[in-house]
């Protein structure tokens, strides 16, 4: 089925109005989600509306936090989250990091105990749609702990996001957004809400055997997730684990954990500020154009640059409304209903 994008982001604002969250929160989640969906990353979008607010009323997550302040020295700063919504969180980081950007050239924020960060592209386009380039890596200490190391059949890893955006004149900003995982978690949601096979390579069962089945991930017993590329994704996997535990304070992955807490170190470059005006703006132009120009293996075959995909989506999804399974609608319709919101918000949205 087909939803219209503005009156699905207002239906999941009044969801979150409706448990606690400030209109400011409610709108950065709203906006997070729907934009989510919009991209064509349905793993990180209004699947996990309902999830959230179970997760609000465990306490595993709490509504309406700020950013307290552990460490602040000029182009470096250590944050924490206490276990707010990541996507206010997330925005607030950002926020943060272009404005001593902007004063320092370069800087360095490292986010500890934050609720689950949603799509992590995210924040490399609102840094981008300030003039600064951005990578962002993230991990969680535990709950997220799904994922495999290279030779192995037990999980010891999270599924850990790399994120590296640069904004372009002219050009729709180029945005790296991946899992060092095979694929993230939210992904085999959808493909069980969709009851479809994931591809080869992604995932094992609970006994370390390799399936398709997203069931047989969830067990039980619980599968995991395989790294990308085998032994070079677990490498990235566990630098990321390095980067976005260490330096975060918040830890690296450990059983007993039971509710996600993440961390996130992203660090942002200011480009303006490098004598270099001319030269990138000509040069990313030129080498855009030359990978593009390459053969491509199928006869009707075109080559896509990070982030390409997503903008061109977001634009046919804006028009065409956006393509939701029939059990995701229905999860989201039932979480709704359960919080008092009407059938006339739930319905406006339905193309």
């Amino acid at each position: 089925m087909k939803i219209h994008h503005q009156p699905l982001q207002a239906l999941i604002r009044e969801l979150f109005l409706a448990n606690q969250s400030s209109e400011t929160e409610a709108d950065l989640i709203a906006q997070h989600l729907v934009t989510s969906n919009l991209v064509g990353h349905e793993s990180h979008g209004v699947i996990r509306a309902p999830i959230y607010i179970e997760w609000l009323k465990s306490e595993m997550v709490f509504a309406n936090r700020s950013l307290e302040i552990i460490h602040d020295q000029d182009a470096l700063a250590l944050v924490d989250g206490r276990m707010g919504y990541g996507h206010a969180l997330g925005k607030q980081v950002v926020d943060m990091g272009v404005e001593k950007c902007r004063r320092h050239g370069a800087a360095a924020i490292a986010l500890r105990n934050s609720g689950h960060l949603g799509r992590i592209g995210h924040w490399a386009e609102i840094a981008a749609d300030a003039g600064c380039v951005s990578l962002h890596f993230v991990n969680s200490t535990g709950r997220g702990m799904m994922v495999v190391p290279a030779g192995g059949v037990e999980p010891r890893l999270s599924v850990n996001p790399v994120t590296m955006g640069v904004p372009l004149p002219g050009h729709p900003h180029i945005v790296l957004d991946i899992a060092a995982a095979a694929t993230a978690e939210g992904k085999l949601k959808v493909a069980r809400n969709k009851g479809e096979k994931v591809p080869d390579n992604w995932i094992v069962d609970g006994h370390g055997n390799p399936t398709n089945d997203p069931e047989q991930f969830y067990g039980p017993p619980k599968g995991a997730i395989l790294p990308t590329g085998g032994h070079k994704g677990y490498g990235l996997c566990f630098m990321v684990e390095m980067l976005a535990g260490l330096l975060t304070g918040g830890g690296c992955s450990k059983p007993g954990v039971t509710r996600l807490e993440q961390g996130m170190l992203s660090v942002f470059i200011d480009p303006s500020q490098l004598p270099l005006d001319q030269f990138l703006s000509e040069e990313s132009a030129r080498y855009i154009a030359w990978v593009k120009s390459a053969r491509t293996a199928a006869p009707d075959g075109e080559i896509f640059v990070p982030g390409e995909i997503e903008y061109r989506r977001r634009r046919q999804q804006m028009n065409e409304g956006i393509q939701l399974d029939e059990t995701t609608w229905m999860q989201l319709t039932e979480a709704a209903r359960n919080n008092g919101l009407s059938e006339e918000l739930i319905s406006a949205a339905i193309v």
